[in-house]
């Protein structure tokens, strides 16, 4: 049975669940399609807590995006009544020609957003917790904290359903094919078949599969989150006093980490931004099974700054990056037809724009353009 509709959104994790809540809020007729059940933890939107900051050492391009995705996640706390940002505090550790805080000061300049910056000392009389180097200073922001990437897109969805969008789950992409000429897209599921004038592909870690066509450089890389006991107990890591921080330290090794969400016997939540070896995977043939290798790889990494994260490991999670060879993201009309939008190769710092790369996919749907820059974000950089 074929059924119409305006915009369909294969996939409704972090960018899909947020692209059919503002499409639907604009009163489109949308079908979102999910393989898995809502909020799952089989791809990339999971893992309890996601940093969310401003000053944005990666390029200062992604600031007024990153300003908007405030602004929506506020507006969506109001919608559905859920708390979903918290605004604790958040360090940038590194020496001061480090990518950390050499990047970080420089968006927080160009746009005079509200910092501090701290020596070695001062970080530790602030964060009693926190042993940097000698030589380490930090970026401190006010505004950067986290978000709860579970609740955020279940809150989503919530919305989107409220407004009148249709979400299918547990129903998998068979096939995609796009009409020539611009005339509308067909998909077809293990559950039916399905027309509309627009398609939203927000794959996550199955990008490889889903947008094999646009022959795009991805590459799908296992990472593993960790919560970690401290022998001083979990008070002096609770957020009214332990900041979101990033650490890049000497060897280039970057670490992250969040304060105690889950009570004294969930641990302190840390993690390699990116390993220092990466282990390519695909959604099928990625380890779920995390190692005491590994384990105490991390340990051995994040004690030198957290000298009471000892104890033993009391939760890991495999989770899973979709990287582009500049570690941007893909924001753009697919190359090869134009009615079909491709949000994508997120790179492990992509869930704290959920919010707004949702708006400018619903935008890039609806009105074939957006007001915000995002031509850094383009497939034909990679020519």
């Amino acid at each position: 049975m074929s059924r119409s509709c305006d915009v369909i959104v294969l996939g409704l994790g972090g960018m899909g669940s947020s692209a059919a809540f503002h499409l639907a809020n604009r009163g489109a007729k949308v079908l979102g399609i999910e393989q898995f059940t809502p909020a799952h933890d089989r791809g990339s939107s999971h893992g309890k807590t996601r940093v969310i900051r401003q000053s944005y050492y990666e390029d200062p391009a992604y600031v007024p995006l990153l300003l908007r995705s405030y602004e929506l996640w506020r507006q969506l706390e109001r919608a559905s009544g859920e708390d979903l940002l918290f605004e604790v505090g958040g360090l940038m550790i590194g020496t001061e020609s480090s990518s950390v805080v050499a990047g970080s000061l420089r968006s927080a300049r160009k746009y005079d957003l509200p910092h501090e910056v701290l020596s070695s000392a001062e970080i530790r009389r602030r964060f009693p917790t926190l042993h940097p180097p000698s030589d380490a200073i930090a970026l401190y922001e006010k505004q950067a904290g986290y978000v709860l990437p579970e609740r955020c897109v279940l809150a989503h969805l919530q919305q989107a359903g409220q407004r009148g969008a249709e979400l299918h789950f547990e129903e998998k992409v068979l096939s995609w094919t796009a009409a020539p000429g611009g005339e509308g897209v067909r998909v077809e599921t293990t559950k039916g078949s399905y027309e509309a004038e627009q398609l939203i592909i927000s794959p996550g870690p199955w990008a490889p599969q889903i947008l094999k066509e646009a022959a795009l450089p991805f590459v799908v890389e296992r990472q593993v989150l960790f919560w970690l006991q401290s022998t001083v107990g979990t008070e002096p890591f609770l957020s009214d006093r332990f900041p979101i921080f990033i650490w890049e330290a000497e060897s280039g090794v970057h670490t992250y980490g969040f304060p105690a969400v889950d009570g004294p016997a969930g641990g302190v939540k840390v993690a390699f931004y990116r390993a220092p070896s990466m282990q390519e995977c695909t959604p099928e043939t990625i380890e779920r099974v995390v190692s005491t290798t590994e384990i105490r790889a991390m340990q051995e990494a994040i004690t030198p700054l957290i000298p009471a994260l000892t104890g033993p490991c009391v939760h890991a999670v495999t989770c899973m990056y979709t990287n582009t060879p500049d570690q941007n993201f893909i924001l753009a009309r697919h190359p090869r037809h134009g009615q079909v939008v491709i949000g994508c190769g997120f790179s492990g710092h992509g869930f704290k724009f959920s919010s707004v790369v949702g708006e400018v996919l619903a935008d890039l749907a609806t009105k074939g353009s957006t007001s915000f820059d995002i031509a850094f974000l383009q497939p034909q950089r990679f020519g």
